[in-house]
């Protein structure tokens, strides 16, 4: 069954066409979840949450969206949700979390390459705990996931400006936040960008 058809029978009750649709795309949740949560288990109960999401309002899924969208629109819904809980718990956000991984191109460094390397993972991963949710938000799924602008406004709920505006916005923070470090490296857009 091509996803299309999997979504029906899903809305018809189809506990084995959902288990194909979550297999479909389970590895791009849990992706995105790792990126804007802190840890492994935020990022299983995000995933968790949204796969829950997705079995409860299929049937409010309308097809003149894609699908993955959709999912991504309810994966960061259930990222925030979590971020925001674990806020009110803690009382603040940790940025020290030394298991968040971010994606870095990795051409077998050498050892002092493979250092240079884990701190500049750190250091980015600082800047982008320090950006308020709804920009990381946007810039995650706009660098990592590759979305367009519009792909983006559709899974967030908002405004294509607003889009633009908060990923402009986060990149400046960024830049800012790693210049005051003494760890300023020149930021490149996502090839999705040179699309726009």
């Amino acid at each position: 069954m091509d996803e299309i058809e999997l979504i029906r029978a899903c809305r018809e009750g189809s506990e084995t066409a959902f288990e194909e649709l979550i297999r479909m795309h389970e590895s791009k949740v849990y992706s995105l979840c790792r990126r804007m949560c802190r840890d492994e288990d935020n990022a299983l109960e995000a995933a968790q949450d949204t796969f829950l999401a997705v079995w409860r309002g299929i049937g409010s899924f309308r097809e003149d969206s894609t699908f993955s969208t959709w999912l991504y629109r309810l994966a960061t819904n259930a990222c925030l949700d979590l971020l925001r809980r674990e806020k009110k718990h803690s009382g603040g956000v940790s940025l020290d979390d030394e298991d968040v991984h971010i994606d870095l191109p990795d051409p077998a460094p050498q050892p002092e390459e493979a250092i240079e390397r884990s701190e500049t993972q750190r250091m980015v991963r600082e800047a982008l705990y320090a950006l308020p949710d709804g920009y990381r938000e946007v810039l995650l799924l706009r660098e990592s996931e590759q979305l367009s602008y519009q792909e983006i406004a559709e899974a967030t709920g908002l405004e294509l400006g607003t889009v633009k505006s908060r990923i402009n916005r986060a990149r400046l923070a960024l830049k800012n936040y790693l210049a005051a470090s003494g760890n300023f490296f020149e930021f490149s857009t996502s090839k999705a960008a040179k699309k726009q």
